[in-house]
């Protein structure tokens, strides 16, 4: 059995550079998606939770995951 010692292989080598750490586009993208489901959850809370929604968890998911999209298409496109 032959051990590499190479790194050419490895999933995760392109998160560090050097001595600092690089952060790939999608965790800049679930951050800025946060920050921006944040807003909408906020002004959208009252009527959520209101009853006028079935499942309200849901729709919170729902909306997590569209702000996560929108933020990636955002930073793509910058």
């Amino acid at each position: 059995m032959k051990l590499m010692l190479t790194t050419s292989g490895l999933p995760l080598q392109d998160l560090i550079v050097g001595a600092s750490i690089y952060f790939p586009p999608l965790f800049k993208a679930v951050m800025l998606g946060f920050l921006l489901w944040l807003i909408v959850h906020r002004t959208l809370r009252d009527w959520m939770y209101a009853g006028d929604i079935w499942h309200p968890m849901l729709m919170d998911l729902s909306l997590f995951a569209l702000s996560v999209c929108l933020s990636l298409v955002l930073i793509v496109e910058w």
